[in-house]
């Protein structure tokens, strides 16, 4: 029943007016924190996990601008 209703929810915040592209990655970012709470508040542990990974995914890499470029970052 909780994968009926939060497909339910999935679907009718899908069928909302036309989404813009997201404005940033902190806007996906956000979204994908958004989305990965109610799958764990739903219990549906396999799509948390893929929206974790997700998530992992969508983080900003940032380098050391003093590293050499040999360094292991």
């Amino acid at each position: 029943m909780k994968r009926l209703s939060f497909r339910l929810s999935q679907a009718v915040a899908g069928g909302r007016a036309a989404k813009a592209a997201p404005e940033s990655r902190g806007v996906v970012l956000e979204r994908l924190l958004r989305k990965r709470a109610a799958a764990y508040q739903a219990g549906l542990d396999d799509q948390e996990q893929m929206l974790r990974d997700q998530i992992r995914w969508s983080l900003p890499i940032e380098r050391d601008p003093e590293a050499t470029p040999d360094d292991p970052a």
